[in-house]
């Protein structure tokens, strides 16, 4: 083990791996890992595509304080601007 890892700010120790070791050697309920799911949840039906934006900090800047008075994600500002321009 590397020297001070840390897994959200707590330490990992000796312990803990050793644990960690047991539970995957004993075996996974597979079933119940299916059932937990993976990533984020979907939008819809069909697969979400990922689409990457380049801003100015300016543009970033003003992103962030609408999303912040509005309450809302930069994603979610960013999908209501397009389905109101595109309509």
């Amino acid at each position: 083990m590397v020297a001070n890892e840390t897994i959200n700010g707590t330490p990992v120790t000796e312990a803990q791996i050793a644990e960690w070791a047991d539970e995957a050697e004993a075996g996974y309920d597979v079933e119940a890992l299916k059932k937990r799911g993976r990533g984020r949840p979907g939008r819809g039906a069909e697969p979400s595509q990922v689409v990457a934006l380049r801003l100015t900090a300016e543009e970033l800047a003003a992103l962030d304080a609408a999303a912040d008075r509005e309450h809302k994600s930069r994603s979610e500002l960013i999908r209501e601007a397009l389905a109101i321009y595109a309509a």
